[in-house]
């Protein structure tokens, strides 16, 4: 861990690192952009880094626009990340009563507060969870891949359906390519490009990137209202007192659900608004200027931004959409990420983890002084920026393997992204299901031949068979939700319709 530290003070990864969140606060003050887009747009610059310093900006990247997005939720009631939809309701209540300040300065200590104790318990749970993992075979590798696409799938924004269908597209274009037991080419139709396979990048760049340009563009018709006005920033003793529960509260659901995959930083906000005003005794303030209703989200995002390297740096899975990106910026690295990570390449391990502490102190210290350039830029019209984005993405795209191939894969995964967007369905089960695909796939075949064929092999290993238990009581939840609902509905009477005993 001291290792780790010297790793991030080396001036290099200190200035990636500052980079890093400058470019996340950005990102998230620009509306629909998102850091999965970003990231995926970024992923050819890394190529000339080292390992640690590309993932150390990556990951600045990420929990970087988790707070930028507060920015605009407060002041224009126009959140620049999914995460800080449920800020709008509170935060921009509370800048129409004059203390946009406050919402602001709350907001910053909540985000700070969750992103470090999220730090801490990631230092000391991640090496556990690897050397756990460790036990891990091919029949544990099968069954939590499979988990991970079923648990996002069954979180997602899209609804359930929409992304199953998503995840399975995702899991057939992962079969594209050269068999890796038997090298007999699939779906691959005569062409010499597709044999070794789609490539992550074009895929990523194409669904994150072009797609939402080009639906966002669509948006851009919008009005923007004028900024609310910023005066006394630092928020009163009383604020900090009503929301220091919150900020608490907050910060553990974001933990707990951050790991989760599917989970993140959206459905860590929702879950840590909603109890705020459950447990609140007086509910009808929120969405009126609750000042808890501002902490208690802002910590849950940052906290679940951070616990989110969890599963991607033990484990090798993907928790959400930006982390499979993240995935494949170290694949690109030639890391693998898993469980002997911490062992094989612990400077690497150690110093993204340890620059976080670094990356939240920077975010507290330049997200007040950053608010004006921050609003000003939200003035650029979308027609300038969306020209240079795509122009930005395209070069991006052929540089990796100076292919026009790979451009064209840009273009289609974009227009795929775009009607994914317009029709309803998440781009970020796809995407996740295509990075677990190879592992799934390779992984079920090699337990097959471990067991002679046998499938009831899952049951009869410890970690396995548990996870296969959790993975059918994840299918097998929302039926029952679903069955006990109908029941409901079934047992209810008409108005005009007696019920036995009745008069």
């Amino acid at each position: 861990m001291l290792d780790g530290f010297a790793v991030v003070l080396e001036p290099e990864n200190l200035l990636y690192c500052l980079v890093g969140v400058v470019i996340g606060m950005l990102i998230g003050v620009l509306p629909g952009l998102g850091p999965a887009a970003t990231i995926a747009i970024l992923l050819p610059v890394t190529y000339g880094m080292e390992p640690v310093t590309a993932i150390i900006m990556l990951a600045g990247i990420f929990y970087g626009a988790q707070y930028g997005g507060t920015i605009t939720s407060v002041l224009l009631r126009l959140p620049g990340e999914a995460s800080s939809v449920v800020t709008v309701f509170d935060g921009h209540a509370l800048a129409r009563q004059g203390r946009a300040g406050a919402a602001l300065g709350i907001a910053a200590i909540g985000s700070f507060v969750g992103g470090t104790l999220s730090i801490v318990a990631l230092s000391l749970i991640a090496p556990v969870v690897a050397g756990f993992a460790l036990d891990f075979g091919p029949p544990e590798y099968t069954v939590l891949a499979l988990l991970g696409i079923m648990l996002v799938a069954t979180i997602s924004t899209g609804g359930r359906i929409r992304a199953l269908a998503a995840a399975s597209i995702g899991l057939l274009l992962a079969t594209v390519g050269r068999d890796d037991f038997t090298s007999a080419e699939r779906f691959t139709f005569g062409t010499l490009s597709l044999a070794d396979g789609l490539d992550f990048v074009p895929i990523a760049m194409g669904l994150f990137g072009l797609g939402e340009i080009l639906y966002n563009l669509e948006e851009r018709h919008r009005a923007v209202q004028a900024p609310a006005e910023v005066t006394k920033v630092w928020p009163s003793r009383a604020d900090l007192r009503e929301s220091s529960g919150a900020i608490g509260r907050g910060s553990v659901i974001g933990f707990a659900l951050g790991i989760l995959p599917g989970g993140g930083a959206v459905l860590s906000s929702l879950a840590a608004y909603a109890m705020e005003k459950r447990r609140s005794p007086h509910p009808e303030r929120f969405g009126h200027g609750a000042i808890e209703g501002v902490a208690a989200p802002e910590s849950a995002n940052n906290a679940a931004a951070t616990s989110s390297f969890i599963p991607l740096l033990s484990l090798g899975i993907p928790a959400n959409a930006t982390m499979a990106v993240i995935f494949g910026a170290l694949l690109i690295q030639g890391v693998t990420p898993g469980p002997q990570l911490v062992t094989e390449h612990p400077e690497l391990f150690w110093g993204v983890v340890n620059s976080m502490y670094l990356g939240n102190v920077l975010l507290l210290i330049m997200s007040i002084p950053l608010l004006g350039v921050f609003v000003r830029i939200l003035r650029v019209r979308a027609t300038v920026l969306a020209p240079v984005t795509v122009l930005i993405t395209l070069i991006g795209a052929y540089t990796v393997n100076n292919s026009v191939f790979d451009i064209g894969l840009v273009i289609a995964f974009g227009v795929l992204g775009y009607l994914m967007k317009k029709t309803g369905f998440d781009p970020g089960p796809m995407v996740l299901a295509f990075v677990l695909g190879s592992l799934l796939e390779t992984s079920l075949r090699r337990s097959l031949l471990l067991f002679d064929g046998d499938p009831t092999g899952f049951l009869t290993r410890p970690i396995s068979g548990v996870l296969f238990a959790v993975f059918l009581a994840v299918i097998l939840l929302p039926l029952a939700q679903t069955l006990l609902r109908r029941s409901a509905g079934h047992g209810e009477t008409s108005p005009g319709t007696a019920r036995v005993g009745e008069p």
